[in-house]
């Protein structure tokens, strides 16, 4: 099923129209869970960090045993020769993904020598400024290197946060606050976490068991540039209860108020609100 509408797929050396059908029932992808993707976004006729979204999808299939097959600069330059059949007011979702084709004697080891590469841009609208969201707990939790590939966008991943999301959505609430394997806060089902106490920032130290995003970095420079003190560190529920705003950090909707978290309630504060200025007045600097 696709995410959004007026679909471009890039596969096999160039440009289709449409939600092209790219993997083969047989392809390790397809049964073995081989595949990666990264996201980025296309808005006000710019792309902002897509070198880095590149850069990492990459990283990702190496991850999985997966052999990249195209480097950062040609992604970049496919990525924007597609982006050609969209105009600045439209907001696209920009989808890299590779997969392996053929196993190993075995089958379950990926092949080096073939790789499946398509991108698959979407026009998906952008949140508006007033979004926000609800959080609640859930019962399943972030794995470690030793369980899974949490070092890489795969999605073999994705299940455990579809069931997240399942859970909390059943209970009224549009998210989860995730625990780490410790118990403590790692990120929502979807997006990187942010709170707030007393002007400060706090996000919880990447500890392996989550990606520490793309967006959630940019944040943290923009936050850096303005003298906004902010602290990787262990957080936990009980910090979140105790908190003055929260926010999520994502590549979708960039930055998302929280207004709910089981119980406690927050109001749209002034660092989200802040924040989601600087990344908008960033991007309009970005080349088209």
């Amino acid at each position: 099923m696709s995410l959004g509408t007026d679909i471009h797929t890039y596969f096999d050396g160039r440009w289709h129209k449409g939600d092209l059908a790219v993997i083969g029932a047989a392809d390790h992808g397809a049964w073995l869970g081989s595949s990666v993707f990264d996201g980025a976004r296309y808005f006000d006729g710019r792309a902002p960090d897509l070198v880095p979204h590149c850069a990492r999808v990459n990283r990702s299939a190496e991850a999985l045993m997966i052999t990249p097959t195209i480097t950062v600069e040609e992604m970049v330059e496919i990525i924007r020769e597609g982006l050609k059949h969209y105009g600045p007011e439209d907001a696209v979702y920009i989808r890299p993904m590779y997969w392996a084709i053929h196993g190993d004697a075995t089958a379950i080891v990926p092949r080096p020598d073939a790789t499946g590469f398509a991108v698959s841009l979407e026009q998906v609208p952008m949140a508006p400024p007033e979004a926000t969201a609800t959080l609640g707990r859930t019962r399943f939790r972030r794995p470690v290197m030793e369980d899974a590939v949490v070092n890489a966008k795969a999605g073999c991943l994705y299940p455990n946060n579809a069931r997240m999301l399942a859970e909390v959505r059943g209970r009224g609430f549009g998210n989860a606050l995730v625990a780490d394997a410790m118990g403590n806060v790692a990120e929502t089902a979807t997006a990187n976490i942010f709170m707030t106490r007393d002007g400060e920032v706090f996000t919880p130290v990447p500890n392996g068991t989550f990606l520490a995003g793309i967006t959630r970095a940019r944040h943290m420079a923009n936050m850096a540039a303005e003298g906004i003190a902010v602290h990787e560190t262990v957080l936990t529920f009980e910090d979140f209860e105790t908190a003055d705003e929260v926010f999520m950090t994502g590549n979708m909707s960039k930055i998302t108020p929280v207004t709910g978290f089981e119980d406690t309630a927050y109001q749209v504060g002034p660092v989200a609100r802040r924040l989601r200025e600087m990344y908008w007045d960033w991007a309009a600097s970005q080349p088209l």
